[in-house]
């Protein structure tokens, strides 16, 4: 998405790695506060934490000041997803809305629990494989919650605007175009 870019400091996978983000002046920007939840009509941002294929588990430092991307961190050592052969990593962009928030004292009437205290995450669908503090615009697809150690962890699953079959998603059982594929 044009007007924002991104700046990484320290090398990756250690635990000074941050991503850093600017607005289109070249600004230090929030990507939690700063930047808008709607790219357009029906259509939000998400700021991609985790590109597709890889596994450092990644998020917005919601406590940083000026919210850079980290490694997340669990039992002192960075956190990484494990790879599902033959898969290496998140096999779709992962990420999250900005200026949205899971309450930790609201209990959610679906899942019997509170929020995770985090932003809500995004599992990007598309073809192609973002960078790590891209900002695109996504279409949801539906939604998804999840209990992570007692607490709501709500994924929403959405398509990149760009991606050349976008048009072809409106939803979790929109039918393909190949005729062949419509029984899945």
């Amino acid at each position: 998405m044009s007007g924002f870019s991104s700046e990484e400091r320290a090398a990756p996978f250690t635990f000074e790695y941050r991503v850093f983000l600017k607005n289109e002046k070249g600004q230090y920007i929030s990507p939690f506060h700063d930047i808008p939840i709607y790219a357009d009509k029906d259509v939000f941002h998400m700021v991609v934490e985790v590109p597709r294929w890889s596994n450092a588990k990644m998020e917005i430092a919601t406590k940083d000041p000026l919210n850079p991307i980290k490694q997340d961190v669990k039992k002192g050592k960075l956190r990484y997803v494990a790879n599902l052969f033959p898969y290496k990593g998140y096999i779709w962009n992962y990420g999250a809305i900005p200026q949205t928030w899971e309450d930790p004292g609201h209990n959610d009437q679906h899942t019997g629990c509170c929020g995770d205290n985090d932003p809500i995450d995004v599992c990007e669908i598309g073809s192609k494989v973002c960078a790590r503090g891209e900002i695109i615009a996504v279409k949801v697809l539906g939604i998804l919650a999840m209990i992570d150690e007692g607490e709501t962890d709500w994924k929403v699953i959405a398509i990149n605007v760009d991606d050349p079959d976008a048009a072809n998603y409106n939803g979790l059982g929109s039918p393909s175009q190949d005729p062949n594929l419509n029984h899945i």
